[in-house]
């Protein structure tokens, strides 16, 4: 199965569309505080140029589960990002009503900081509540995270692991060497100023994880 790629950080529909032609399966729209935040309006508004196809992922630090839902309703996200400190009981709560017969993915994001062991530990009991753990060095960081302290609790058949944090075109088949994770997730390794995505940059990344997967 070939790795998901998902390109975050998207503002624009230039870049949007330009993501989606390099090969991204999923673009990310970020609503927390960052450079690189988007409106819920400018965020519909590209949506609605996207094919189908490509997934189209909300994230969100610590916000309230009514606004999360109405983002994903406005947006028409089919994932949501959950960056902040939220709990296992926030999770499965989130959209345990009515989604209009539409599933919404989640994705809960764990820093590899001091704390990594405890909450990867938490969620590993309650893996239900997710589909994907996506591990980072810290928000819109740039840096990669400790490969080597990480990469023995990246593995178990309930978790879709998903590596972020300072991933580039350079350094990205070497992650995936080590982690042979589910998907990969990247946003200033693919810009030439933050917010703004690079062309050659976000084709060469595509191809940097397609190339790694047939080694």
């Amino acid at each position: 199965m070939p790795t998901w790629i998902k390109i975050c950080g998207t503002t624009s529909v230039e870049d949007a569309l330009g993501s989606v032609a390099a090969g991204a399966d999923a673009l990310g729209f970020i609503f927390a505080r960052s450079p690189r935040r988007v409106s819920v309006q400018q965020a519909q508004e590209i949506a609605a140029q996207l094919p189908g196809k490509i997934e189209r992922v909300g994230v969100f630090t610590n916000e309230s589960s009514e606004t999360i839902r109405a983002t994903v309703e406005q947006v028409g996200l089919t994932a949501v990002q959950l960056h902040g400190e939220e709990t296992p009981e926030f999770v499965a709560g989130l959209f345990a009503r009515a989604d209009r017969g539409r599933r919404v993915g989640v994705i809960k994001t764990i820093l590899a900081n001091d704390t990594f062991e405890e909450i990867m530990a938490l969620f590993r009991q309650h893996h239900e509540c997710v589909d994907s753990i996506l591990i980072d060095s810290g928000s819109g960081s740039g840096k990669t995270f400790d490969w080597h302290k990480t990469h023995a609790f990246v593995s178990g058949e309930n978790l879709r692991f998903i590596i972020s944090g300072g991933l580039n075109p350079e350094n990205v088949g070497a992650a995936m060497q080590k982690f042979s994770p589910w998907g990969v997730d990247v946003v200033s390794g693919v810009e030439c100023a933050p917010g703004r995505k690079d062309p050659e940059k976000l084709s060469a990344f595509v191809a940097a994880v397609r190339k790694a997967e047939q080694q």
